[in-house]
């Protein structure tokens, strides 16, 4: 791969960076992290999934003690509650309360609803390839970065 293509690629990137600045604004205190969190924390109970920390920290490939600050932060706002698990006391799951789902539901199925009827001119296979490509890009910087603070 050429520089010049290396170079476009990390243009991409702040572009995508940009584009997540222009999703609409949120309530005061909220953070982006915060909807991120919350759609996770869903599709994983869609799943099943009895969510704890260490799954949403892998879901997001986020350093644990990150994850808790934030879920704390969430907590303590009143978008998510804490449960000990019935079989292990030690064990704490994660859900979203009554203020989150309300949250989520407006930022997320609101938001992205109405705005998938612009994306119609990006096929189902670029939008793959573009995730697909992202998260390679991602993994190799991240292995980079790894090497560079050794």
């Amino acid at each position: 791969m050429t520089n010049e293509k290396i170079k476009r690629m990390f243009d991409a990137c702040y572009l995508a960076k940009r584009i997540r600045e222009m999703l609409p604004p949120l309530p005061q205190g909220v953070m982006p992290s915060y909807i991120q969190y919350m759609d996770k924390i869903q599709t994983m109970e869609k799943q099943g999934i009895c969510v704890k920390v260490s799954d949403i920290s892998d879901a997001l490939n986020i350093p644990r003690p990150g994850v808790t600050r934030t879920v704390k932060e969430m907590e303590t706002k009143g978008y998510l509650q804490k449960l000990s698990s019935p079989d292990d006391g030690r064990v704490t799951f994660i859900t979203l309360t009554e203020a989150g789902k309300a949250l989520s539901r407006k930022y997320d199925e609101h938001y992205f609803n109405e705005l998938s009827s612009y994306l119609d001119d990006i096929s189902e296979e670029d939008a793959d390839c573009m995730i697909c490509t992202i998260g390679k890009f991602y993994e190799i910087m991240s292995e980079r970065r790894e090497h560079y603070e050794k």
